[in-house]
């Protein structure tokens, strides 16, 4: 898949998943693959800018938690903001989805 596509909404993605429950990077990371049958496959050098991005924007918080095997990991959490901008983003991919359906499904292929 054209990278160039994955841009369009891998915020909104991220935020679902934190929806979902809190996770750290490389959760968020295999978690994302799982999920899209291996179509979103993200670099740690694009998901944290994008968890950064998110953080200054208010929309997530970030934690830091030992985990069983001693390492400290940094675990990101969605916040009532980001919640209202999950949805405003879904509303905005759903009309865009949808403007994309109606073209492509009034296209004759010769």
């Amino acid at each position: 898949m054209d990278k160039r596509y994955m841009a369009l909404g891998t915020s909104m993605l991220v935020l679902k998943l934190l929806k979902q429950q809190s996770m750290y990077g490389y959760q968020i990371i295999r978690e994302l693959e799982q999920q899209s049958h291996h179509v979103f496959q993200l670099q740690e050098g694009t998901l944290y800018p994008i968890l950064h991005s998110l953080e200054q924007q208010g929309a997530v918080t970030s934690y830091k938690q030992t985990a069983d095997n001693g390492r400290i990991r940094k675990y990101y959490a969605i916040t009532s903001h980001g919640q209202k901008l999950l949805k405003e983003k879904t509303e905005e991919w759903n009309t865009y989805q949808t403007a994309i359906n109606q073209v492509m499904g009034g296209a004759v292929l010769e």
